[in-house]
């Protein structure tokens, strides 16, 4: 039984994001690391329109359907939200971020 393959849709937070941690990463560890944990991200990502059942719920972002899941990239999570027509990636935040933050990300909407 084959599954369902959705439109991978990117918050315009998302791409902020992965700018902002590639940035950091060239300065902190190098252009090396920081390209390879990059396309590490657009990988994990892409796959995410046949694969976005394997990773767990959010658990600051719990409902009972399980429609918030994220994947974890070292010390980095991609929120993401399961929707019927597609699944769309909101944010790439480090670990530490508060619960509270977090929660809001229910809010973004995408185009």
């Amino acid at each position: 039984m084959e599954k369902d393959t959705k439109k991978v849709g990117r918050s315009e937070f998302f791409l902020k994001d992965i700018k902002d941690i590639y940035l950091y990463g060239t300065e902190t560890f190098g252009v090396r690391a920081a390209d390879v944990f990059y396309e590490d991200v657009l990988h994990q990502v892409a796959c995410l329109s046949f694969l976005y059942e394997i990773y767990p719920e959010c658990r600051h972002l719990t409902t009972k359907t399980k429609i918030y899941r994220n994947i974890i990239l070292g010390s980095y999570l991609v929120i993401y939200r399961i929707t019927p027509k597609r699944i769309e990636v909101l944010r790439a935040i480090h670990g530490s971020q508060s619960p509270k933050q977090i929660k809001k990300l229910r809010s973004i909407k995408l185009d």
